[in-house]
């Protein structure tokens, strides 16, 4: 559960989510497109939680 202390801090659009992920932006929008990394489209927008990116790319691949 969620405290106080801790910020959602929220990645608008394919192109912000790229610059996080390092990756390029076509590379980015396959992977968002494809449900390959955790993120939504809200309002024709699409968003991430950072926190959620970095979690993701730190498990072990499986």
């Amino acid at each position: 559960m969620e405290t106080m202390t801790e910020k959602i801090e929220l990645i608008w659009g394919a192109d912000d989510i790229a610059k996080i992920i390092g990756r390029s932006p076509r590379v980015t929008f396959h992977l968002l497109t494809t449900g390959s990394i955790p993120a939504k489209k809200v309002g024709g927008r699409w968003v991430a939680e950072r926190g959620a990116l970095i979690r993701f790319f730190m498990e072990p691949a499986a």
